[in-house]
């Protein structure tokens, strides 16, 4: 049975593999045994083809850069990246030094690689970030602050190297933009305004070119971010500071981020965050962040239903999580869906970790969520281990419910947790084809919630180190209005 829809897949993969479109066999738990839909992260990892690039180096040094760590050397790292673009593409270099810029631009065919002993520093003067570009913010189009490594509909790029990109971020320069206590500085403006008129202007189907948010609006660009790119690559290099989301691929195809450390404790310094991306690879990262290492997305309320593009066929890793809001994440921008995700080998764990693996949406953001799967996850320690959450931020207050269907998590251990789970769905629309399989959790203070799920199935769920089996009453309640508002340790299960 698996060799026939090996063949149907690779017959499928020699047409071409944008669309990636696969057999029911490989798509669900209703289809056929895991192992089959793991078949499906194997074609997906094996359909994403890395750049190549033409053997020719331009040293930025070689066009007046000076990497002394004073002088500004933006003009002759992009003269060296057009120069690299005219010639038919190639390795931009930077060697030996801190190199000061503004915003880099990446062209098609460009590795711009960063040797160990070299890096690049980020002004922080806002002036330096305009004119402003088209770029997604929080889900939402517009014209905005240049990110600080940009590329718009080009093929064919990669930032790669064991050097450094410092985004120099901290409390006195963009970090005070968020405007909360936290994050502010005594009279410092904040985001707030403008955030509510963007999401306004969006929901309004005002035109992306007429949403101009750049000076005077105080929304921070994120640091690395590929736009309407084919055939990414990000290898290696380690990321610090970065002013918001610090790798933010959007509408993107053929994208591997891989070997990469990202360090960064500001606010909504999520480390890795593809959005309405397809075919999408994530491995051997390190992520100690001030918000949620890995989150999905694809878009926001009306703006993502208008692109109506999913985040689809994700593999992520032999990742490390850290400090961070969440682990692996889908949402909240997730009105455009998001299916056929795997995650597997990999780690997390910190007393900063909020939460391990997490979906988070409402009734204002919809999109249907499926065929997310986990396995052979290691999470050490963690406030809430597994959450799917339908009332995140604003709660039901829409009319486009939530999809999420076949969830399923295998060989899964949780060495210290306050709650094993957060899950809320609705009664109209519940969580369905839940699936929970070899889970050991220890050190638990408390089962936690489980409200409207539908098809919840459990096989070896261990909980403080005694096996936990639903009663058949439990699971006919948790589809439907009579589902209880907890499950606590003291239930008898």
């Amino acid at each position: 049975m698996i060799d026939s829809h090996r063949r149907t897949l690779l017959k499928g993969f020699a047409a071409g593999s944008a669309a990636l479109i696969l057999p029911a066999a490989v798509c669900g738990k209703q289809a056929g045994p895991s192992g089959e839909s793991w078949l499906q992260a194997t074609l997906i990892r094996n359909s994403i083809s890395r750049p190549r690039f033409p053997d020719r180096e331009f040293d930025v040094r070689n066009f007046g850069a000076k990497g002394d760590n004073k002088t500004d050397d933006s003009a002759a790292i992009q003269t060296a990246i057009d120069r690299c673009a005219e010639e038919g593409g190639g390795r931009v270099l930077i060697r030996d030094g801190v190199f000061v810029t503004g915003p880099v631009h990446l062209k098609s065919n460009i590795n711009l690689h960063i040797e160990r002993r070299a890096s690049l520093s980020f002004l922080t003067d806002p002036k330096r970030y305009l004119p402003p570009v088209l770029t997604r913010w929080e889900g939402v189009e517009l014209m905005g602050y240049s990110p600080l490594i940009y590329a718009y509909e080009q093929r064919n790029i990669a930032i790669t190297g064991k050097g450094s990109l410092h985004g120099n971020a901290n409390r006195s320069n963009w970090w005070p933009w968020k405007g909360n206590k936290e994050w502010g500085l005594e009279g410092a403006p904040g985001q707030a305004p403008a955030r509510e008129r963007l999401f306004a202007d969006a929901e309004n189907n005002v035109p992306v070119a007429q949403r101009v948010y750049a000076e005077g609006s105080y929304l921070r660009p994120p640091f690395i971010q590929p736009y309407r790119c084919r055939d990414v690559l990000i290898e290696d290099v380690t990321i610090t500071d970065a002013p918001f989301w610090l790798i933010h691929p959007v509408l993107c195809e053929n994208v591997t981020v891989s070997g990469v450390t990202c360090r960064s404790r500001g606010p909504n310094s999520d480390g890795c965050d593809p959005e309405s991306c397809r075919n999408v690879l994530i491995e051997n990262c390190l992520f100690d962040t001030g918000d949620d290492c890995i989150a999905i997305k694809s878009g926001r309320n009306a703006d993502g239903r208008r692109l109506a593009a999913p985040s689809e066929n994700l593999v992520i890793a032999g990742c490390r999580m850290r400090a961070g809001h969440g682990g692996v994440v889908i949402g909240s921008e997730i009105s455009g869906g998001a299916r056929n995700i795997f995650v597997e080998e990999s780690a997390m764990s910190s007393p900063d970790l909020e939460r391990g693996i997490r979906i988070k949406t409402n009734s204002l953001r919809g999109g249907t969520i499926e065929n997310f799967h986990i396995r052979n996850v290691d999470i050490g320690t963690v406030q809430d281990a597994i959450v799917i959450d339908f009332y995140y931020e604003e709660g039901d207050a829409g009319g486009f419910d939530p999809i999420v269907k076949n969830i399923v998590i295998e060989d899964l251990h949780c060495r210290r947790a306050a709650k094993v789970f957060q899950i809320r769905g609705y009664a109209r629309s519940p969580v369905t084809g839940l699936s929970l399989k070899n889970a050991r959790f220890e050190r638990v203070e408390d089962t936690g919630v489980i409200e409207n799920v539908a098809d919840f199935t459990v096989e070896n769920l261990y909980i403080n180190g005694k096996k936990r089996m639903f009663p058949a009453s439990i699971k006919a309640a948790l589809g439907g209005p009579a589902s209880p508002d907890f499950l606590s340790p003291a239930l008898a299960w």
